[in-house]
């Protein structure tokens, strides 16, 4: 029998997987190992901390993008780059340029990223290679051997412009991986929703329905996450005018499939607690949790498929599970009904067995080479700016004191100055890294930041001790140069997840580095002292400059959740005239009410990290985020049983409800914002419709549904009414803070 050989087609394409799925480390790995090794053999070793340094600048500002869009993106940020270091070779000897400079620099850096995110990291990366600038002339560019200041800035940029070769190079060899792994993570967490989901459907009385539907919309948030990196991504690569090709073309339906499975996974189609009281003695609702949990495995089995770029299969057991399903639904509907509640409970069950039928056909069309799944519009909607002025727009919008944004600049601009007068006044020698630090931990939520200052603390503690073991266990200048190779990748595959590792990596990196020159020594007691002194400012100013708590969001971001559900409705409305239509004005307005959700879940659950002094109604926003969310529930049911309605007058009847429906949210969206009481309905006017005409199809499924969910839409309005009122009490003077 043959042995496999080591050098195989499929062991080569499964070592490129391997090698793209973790793309940047390996980026980092190549960059760092070239430059250690050009810098040593060609005898420069004082410009191997500027190279890495540069390089490591440059993988900052790194985002994802294709080959062309990461070439000007390359460019845009060596300039940047050139700017800050030239700036600082220029000014740093002259404290009444540098220090207004700096504050300029850090605000306006900063605002950059109301743009897109691209934008912002190239704005924090340009800021911490300024500091790299000044870390380099302060670590002696002017000593006799060294380079000098214009040499240690040339340095920056090479390494800089090195890593920047290997960035374009990889996107050009591996143009569709990252939307690859991208889609591969959105329908891993897809199925984890999936899957959770599942478990409302247990009958069992008692259940804490509001806290599953709690840790429903966290998990919410990472799946809307996930699209919008995913629909970005395969933007990147398509553009708005050029058609796909090759495996972006398979991608971008997978992506449309993924959204769709969302909406009905979103969907709910009654109150969980009345349908586990009226079938606790029937296994519908087990049937109903087995087939969406073979549905969340089967997401989870179609990740696995796209990071293997193998055929992705359909489990013949989801379908045997759905006409059980079915089956059951036949038999409790022969049975003699003994309450009409229970018979239009049953009718949402039988709703809710349409639904995950039509989930299973999505997820079938999954095994299509094109993933369109009988779709007609593949477009998609364009949110980066498309000229300059635009740009500017985009910045102008946040010149406000409102804006969180605004504040986070402005706070950490005077931070970077804080802290470099404290630098001044301390030890004005080896005291950059209290700016470093304090770029590093100054995050624009408190809780992100608190967590980053214990973290970066202990973190350089952890790498300073680790880093003295290792000089002392490896003296050798080579081996040291491997171990600061080592760090570094280890830093980029790390910095995301976790950060104390991540810090504690960098620290060796920079004590192998500096040790190259022999001066390690003299850094480690001060890297220790100026990252506590950095800490301690980023804390501090978010406490004192402008601290922009979630309490003080929450209005805005209620009412723009509020809104978008709205449109939503009105979206879904309209097509219960004509049927069913993914086309892109649908989908926007699906993914903006997600959106806005999300935005709502995220700050809620940000607000229960601040301090206690700064939330006082914590607990109402919890549960209006809580209501809002079933809201969109009810609503994703709605869009999910989208069908033209043949009796006109009860077609307008219904859509009039609708509107109601719609108008009662903006009106509420209006009172959070700050309009008058008097702005939202009144209880009357948010009356569960009760006498719609009927037509000859009266008893039709669809119309049926559509008032079914409606009624639960009004009652979740109502909730939300409730929630708000008690949101915009009056509250005591300065129990919300700054």
């Amino acid at each position: 029998m043959a042995m496999p050989s080591l050098f195989s087609l499929d062991l080569f394409h499964q070592r490129l997987r391997w090698m793209a799925g973790r793309a940047q480390p390996l980026r980092v790995l190549l960059t760092l190992g070239s430059l250690m090794a050009i810098g040593s053999l060609g005898g420069h070793a004082e410009a191997i901390t500027p190279l890495f340094l540069g390089a490591i600048a440059s993988a900052l500002a790194e985002t994802d993008d294709s080959a062309r869009g990461r070439l000007r993106a390359q460019a845009v940020t060596l300039a940047c780059f050139a700017a800050a270091a030239f700036a600082v070779v220029s000014w740093i000897d002259h404290p009444l340029l540098f220090v207004p400079g700096l504050a300029l620099a850090a605000f306006a850096l900063t605002m950059l990223g109301a743009i897109e995110p691209r934008y912002k990291a190239v704005g924090f990366a340009t800021l911490a290679l300024a500091i790299y600038a000044m870390l380099g002339i302060d670590g002696g560019a002017t000593a006799p051997g060294g380079t000098g200041r214009l040499g240690e800035a040339l340095w920056l940029l090479a390494g800089a412009a090195w890593y920047g070769v290997f960035s374009v190079a990889w996107c050009t060899l591996f143009p569709a991986q990252p939307v690859q792994a991208q889609l591969a993570g959105l329908f891993r967490v897809l199925g984890d929703y999936v899957c959770f989901k599942a478990s409302l459907f247990e009958p069992l009385r008692g259940i804490d329905m509001e806290r599953k539907r709690l840790s429903l919309a966290q998990l919410n948030t990472q799946v809307v996450a996930g699209l919008n990196a995913a629909k970005e991504g395969i933007f990147r690569r398509i553009g708005s005018t050029r058609a796909p090709t090759g495996r972006i073309v398979r991608y971008r339906g997978l992506y449309l499939i993924a959204q769709d499975v969302h909406e009905r996974a979103t969907s709910s189609h009654d109150d969980y607690n009345a349908l586990a009281d009226a079938f606790f003695h029937s296994d519908l609702l087990y049937r109903c949790q087995r087939v969406l949990a073979l549905q969340g495995e089967a997401c989870r089995r179609l990740a696995v498929s796209i990071e293997r770029r193998e055929p992705f299969a359909a489990d013949p057991a989801t379908g045997h599970a759905l006409a059980e399903l079915h089956s059951a639904i036949d038999h409790e509907r022969a049975q003699p009904l003994r309450e009409p509640r229970r018979q239009a409970l049953l009718g949402s069950v039988e709703a809710m067995a349409w639904n995950l039928a039509q989930l299973e056909r999505q997820l079938a069309g999954a095994t299509e080479p094109s993933a369109r799944a009988g779709r007609a519009d593949m477009g998609l909607f364009d949110r980066s700016p498309r000229s300059a002025r635009e740009m500017v727009a985009r910045v102008r919008r946040q010149f406000t004191p409102r804006s969180a944004l605004f504040r986070h600049a402005l706070r950490l601009a005077v931070a970077l100055v804080a802290g470099y007068g404290v630098m001044l006044l301390i030890h004005p020698v080896r005291g950059y890294w209290i700016l470093l630090t304090t770029l590093f931990v100054c995050q624009q939520a408190w809780g992100d930041t608190v967590s980053r200052v214990g973290q970066r603390v202990a973190g350089t503690a952890i790498g300073v001790v680790a880093g003295w073991a290792l000089l002392v266990l490896f003296p050798q200048h080579w081996a040291q140069s491997l171990l600061a190779v080592a760090a570094g990748v280890f830093f980029f595959a790390t910095r995301a997840t976790r950060y104390l590792l991540a810090t504690a990596a960098v620290t060796v990196l920079v004590l192998m580095c500096f040790n190259q020159v022999g001066d390690s020594d003299m850094l480690m007691l001060p890297r220790l002292i100026d990252t506590a002194i950095g800490s301690l400012i980023a804390a501090l100013a978010m406490l004192l400059v402008l601290p922009h708590w979630q309490a003080r969001r929450f209005s805005d971001l209620a009412a723009a959740a509020l809104r978008n559900h709205a449109h939503y409705l009105r979206q879904i409305a309209d097509q219960y005239r004509s049927g069913a239509r993914d086309d892109l004005a649908y989908r926007l307005a699906r993914r903006n009410a997600h959106n806005a959700d999300a935005t709502l879940s995220t700050a809620v659950f940000e607000m229960f990290r601040e301090p206690g002094f700064v939330r006082p109604r914590a607990g109402t926003a919890l549960r209006f985020l809580i209501q809002s969310h079933a809201l969109l529930s009810y609503l994703s049911a709605l869009g999910a049983h989208r069908v033209a309605l043949p009796a006109p007058q009860q077609l307008e009847a219904l859509r009039a409800e609708a509107e109601g429906a719609a108008a009662a949210l903006d009106a509420l969206a209006s009172y959070l914002e700050g309009g008058p009481p008097e702005a939202v309905a009144e209880p009357a006017d948010l009356a569960l419709p009760q006498a719609l005409p009927q037509g000859s199809d009266a008893g039709d499924h669809a119309a049926r549904l559509f008032r079914t969910e409606l009624a639960l839409v009004r009652q979740q309005i109502e909730a939300l009414r409730e929630q708000a009122a008690q949101w915009l009490q009056p509250q005591p003077e300065g129990a919300a803070g700054n």
